[in-house]
């Protein structure tokens, strides 16, 4: 099980550089950055600062999208980044979400998703494409592993059918996840390919008090239901009712700058207990004994890495960072002869 840490590019270059060499330094195995223009800073600029800053440690994007970023900019950067950290970048793609929002456009549809996802990866495997009746290709191609991040059947499918690896957001509960794991690995079988490699993003803290902790989780679990997640949240035990808007919170619930003020609004809507529901079932919240077997289980249901993320967008991830490796990875079994 390979262990990535998610790190907001929300701060000054240089720091964010020094966190993904810290992390290096730690034992974790990648770094993943999230993408979203108005957010946070440039994420390929940051990945090829981070990419000097460090030697071992694969770097990924968590998740670009092709809206706000053309396909073939998106091809070109990820052929910037791979030279400067050869053979450890990977190229994570969605259909978009705080990058599109904000100013005004919605995200990928499937079938756009398929054509531009493909446009990228013939790009970078130096294929000529057709841009409208205008043929052309990306000099100087390199090769870069292009992973779908997906939730839904059609997109989980979709991973394993064209993407050379998945980003499963379902979080660690058993039954989604393997559920999640199985519709990868069909369409991969589908399609005549081979087992598609699969990264899961967890929510995570290491705690003593599950039931305090969880409370930060409330406008996650309500930015779930808003997306149609209300019936997939309650399988699990997790029953929450939310209106479609909840006014006051910049610019979206998962990505609020005020994350208290966000708890607060959420509070009417996303009980205590909802909350502890969630982050004992979908995240990764508990001792670092208790993490450790929820690793193992998410090994079991067939994942190949994790990454975990704090709660919150403008904070680097430190605390988080320190407890992991201090805590959690000296009990984890080593089969590799250590990091």
């Amino acid at each position: 099980m390979r262990i990535g840490l998610r790190v907001p590019p929300c701060a000054p270059v240089g720091r964010i550089a020094e966190t993904a060499r810290e992390a290096e330094r730690a034992g974790f195995d990648e770094v993943w950055f999230p993408d979203s223009q108005l957010l946070w800073r440039d994420v390929f600029a940051v990945l090829t600062a981070a990419a000097a800053a460090t030697s071992r440690i694969t770097l990924g994007t968590a998740v670009t999208n092709l809206v706000t970023r053309h396909p073939a900019v998106v091809a070109s950067a990820a052929r910037t980044v791979a030279e400067a950290a050869p053979g450890r970048f990977l190229l994570g793609v969605g259909v978009g979400d705080s990058s599109v929002a904000p100013i005004g456009l919605r995200p990928s549809t499937g079938a756009e998703l398929r054509d531009r996802l493909g446009v990228v990866r013939d790009l970078l495997a130096g294929r000529a494409v057709d841009f409208d009746g205008v043929t052309s290709r990306l000099r100087d191609p390199v090769d870069v592993p292009v992973y779908l991040a997906a939730s839904g059947p059609r997109n989980l499918r979709l991973a394993g059918e064209l993407a050379d690896g998945a980003i499963l957001l379902s979080g660690v509960s058993p039954a989604p996840l393997a559920a999640a794991t199985a519709k990868v690995q069909e369409g991969a079988a589908a399609a005549g390919r081979a087992r598609v490699p699969m990264t899961v993003s967890a929510f995570c803290r290491v705690t003593d008090d599950v039931e305090r902790a969880a409370r930060e989780l409330k406008p996650v679990c309500a930015r779930i239901a808003q997306n149609g997640g209300a019936g997939f949240l309650a399988l699990a035990g997790v029953r929450v009712d939310v209106p479609e808007r909840l006014p006051g919170v910049y610019p979206d619930l998962v990505h609020a700058e005020d994350w208290a003020a966000a708890v607060k609004v959420c509070d009417p809507y996303v009980s205590d207990e909802a909350a502890t529901a969630f982050a004992r079932e979908f995240c990764l919240y508990g001792t670092p004994s208790e993490i450790v077997e929820r690793l193992a289980g998410v090994g079991e249901a067939g994942a190949d890495a994790v990454f975990l993320q704090h709660v919150g967008s403008y904070d680097l991830p430190h605390a988080l960072l320190a407890d992991v490796a201090g805590r959690v990875m000296p009990l984890m079994p080593r089969t590799d002869g250590g990091r």
